[in-house]
């Protein structure tokens, strides 16, 4: 496809490093954007990848990552990006914008998917259907532990201080075990489905010195923990949970007050805490925090599907199977979870 000399082709592996040199660059570049989430989910989950490379002159001059979700249960998705709260194009104007979109729907048409969906942090076709179920909370960070303490409401800075006083220690880790070991119980109490341990392993084999892991510890034992991103001055706290007794000491609270000071000692200058629904407890966690919601913008191409996925659990359609999940043994959700969470996306 040729517009405005730009020419739109499928990025082989040896384009990675200008693909990510190319997002590092740009202003509306994420994390999300990064090729290694290619080889994420291919590796992981075994999805089929479409990474849409946009090229002027030998120049990368755009961007868009998609990845092919097919599901017995919940269908057969082109997004971007599965497992990530951002994506959509990066590209160097709106022109090419529009035709690394104009791709991705007309791959959605060969493919005969029900859906494209373009989750971003702008709108790219507002005349397409959407929703507005999402909602994300970054913040600058103050240049002290102190100002940044000081700018968390009074309430919440409470259970912060009152981690501090049970005597919680942060230590960093390299096996994501730890962190997958609380993640998978935390999402076990909210009737959520885990995704699988590799997937964790794979995405600090992946990502690195970017991919960090924090545990937390109470009298010797671990109670929480954290998996973090970090992208150009920012951190994104993204997988988090914690194991039973974690709110009696409040570990959450301090775990991620550890993330932020730790980040702002390593020269990071935006907390970026990641996505919630509206009107959900993570939503109403990261506000008692002082962050303002920003809106998340999800647009969708429709080709076989009739109207809007739903497929979150919020959704009523499935309260039955999260009240369900809940009730099932810790073990038994961490063999089941992975077979269904890999088509959540």
């Amino acid at each position: 496809m040729d517009t405005l000399s730009a020419q739109i082709v499928a990025a082989a592996p040896s384009d990675a490093r200008r693909w990510d040199e190319f997002v590092m660059a740009h202003p509306e570049g994420t994390f999300f954007h990064r090729f290694g989430w290619k080889r994420v989910l291919e590796r992981a989950f075994g999805h089929r990848t479409h990474y849409l490379l946009a090229e002027q002159g030998g120049r990368c001059v755009g961007v868009l990552p998609l990845g092919e979700i097919r599901s017995l249960f919940f269908g057969h998705a082109l997004i971007s990006t599965p497992f990530c709260v951002y994506g959509g194009p990066v590209a160097e104007d709106a022109h090419i914008a529009d035709s690394l979109v104009d791709a991705a729907a007309a791959l959605a048409e060969r493919l005969r998917v029900d859906y494209l969906e373009l989750r971003s942090l702008k709108r790219h076709r507002p005349e397409w259907p959407g929703k507005d179920l999402y909602v994300t909370f970054r913040k600058a960070l103050a240049p002290t532990d102190e100002e940044n303490l000081k700018a968390i409401p009074r309430k919440q800075r409470a259970m912060v201080r009152g981690g501090i006083e049970a005597g919680l220690v942060a230590r960093p880790v390299e096996d994501a075990r730890a962190i997958w070991n609380v993640y998978s119980e935390s999402v076990r109490n909210l009737g959520t489905p885990v995704v699988s341990r590799r997937y964790f392993e794979i995405l600090h084999e992946e990502f690195g010195k970017d991919c960090e892991l924090l545990a937390i510890d109470h009298g010797g034992s671990q109670v929480a923990g954290v998996m973090s991103f970090r992208f150009r001055d920012e951190i994104l706290p993204y997988y988090g949970g914690g194991a039973a007794g974690a709110r009696d000491v409040h570990a959450n609270d301090f775990m991620y007050w550890e993330v932020m000071r730790r980040a702002l000692a390593a020269g990071v200058r935006v907390f970026d805490y990641g996505r919630s629904k509206r009107d959900t407890g993570s939503f109403r966690f990261k506000k008692h925090w002082g962050f303002e919601p920003q809106p998340l913008y999800y647009e969708y191409a429709l080709v076989k599907a009739k109207s809007v996925p739903n497929i979150s659990p919020v959704n009523p359609k499935y309260a039955a199977f999260v009240a369900t999940w809940q009730r099932l043994p810790l073990g038994v959700s961490r063999v089941l979870g992975p077979l269904l969470a890999r088509s959540l996306g």
